[in-house]
């Protein structure tokens, strides 16, 4: 086995082997959280359950399973949401502690002040999905009962993509967080993602045409935050240029 590796390529190995450690034990250690989580969420899926029955007002609503094995699968659902929700804070931190070492303490304090906004972003993306999702519901029982016809909801169904939905424009929602941190460390410029936006635009669109959500005006109330929070992240950094220039204009 020495043989075969080369002089050149053990000396990187050697040289990196304590990160590429230390990126073994944060994705252990990460992992590990998201299982609890989802085994938290899994145990306590009925209360889960009963909450989202009523932040949807499906209380009175003819709501069914479908197969006796459905609880099973609704139990799972509710525990991957579960875990990640709670998983994406603990992901982001992580990052940012595994990056400390290669930051100056004000660059550090500086990063680190984006994770209460990821936190922030996450939960509001969350429950915009959740409440895109209320409001597509209660058309489709709106419309139905003005045309005088019956339905019969799949419960698992509706919760499963109700949860999906939420979880992942919680995700999506850690676009600004994700660009303002390329953008203070200088691997992205204003200008680059500027001459982007057309194509940011397009998929916005094209992203939440994916997700499943069977309706083209629910795609575009999910796709329409997306572009408004990158326009706000160009914002933010033109306001922080400034900042830093007219600090600069002071010092001098």
């Amino acid at each position: 086995m020495d043989n075969i590796i080369s002089p050149e390529l053990a000396e990187v190995v050697k040289k990196y082997s304590r990160f590429f450690e230390e990126v073994r034990r944060r994705i252990l250690f990460t992992f590990i959280f998201f299982i609890v989580a989802a085994f938290l969420g899994f145990i306590f899926y009925e209360q889960i359950v009963r909450f989202l029955i009523v932040s949807l007002s499906l209380e009175k609503i003819n709501i069914v399973f479908t197969s006796p094995f459905q609880f099973i699968n609704l139990a799972i659902g509710c525990g991957v949401v579960t875990g990640l929700v709670a998983v994406v804070p603990l992901i982001i931190f992580q990052i940012l502690a595994f990056l400390r070492p290669a930051l100056k303490a004000k660059e550090f304090r500086a990063t680190l002040r984006f994770l209460p906004f990821s936190i922030f972003l996450f939960i509001f993306g969350f429950v915009f999905g959740i409440l895109v999702m209320k409001w597509q519901i209660g058309l489709f029982l709106e419309k139905a009962a003005a045309l005088n016809i019956g339905n019969i909801l799949d419960i698992s169904g509706i919760l499963n993509t109700t949860l999906l939905i939420g979880a992942i424009m919680g995700i999506a929602f850690q676009l600004p967080v994700i660009l303002l941190l390329l953008l203070n460390v200088g691997v992205l410029s204003r200008k680059q993602l500027t001459s982007k936006r057309p194509w940011v635009y397009l998929g916005s669109f094209i992203f939440t045409m994916f997700l499943p959500i069977d309706s083209v005006l629910a795609d575009l109330f999910l796709a329409l935050p997306m572009i408004i929070l990158f326009e706000i992240t160009l914002f933010l950094n033109l306001i922080s240029k400034n900042n830093l220039k007219s600090i600069l204009k002071l010092g001098h």
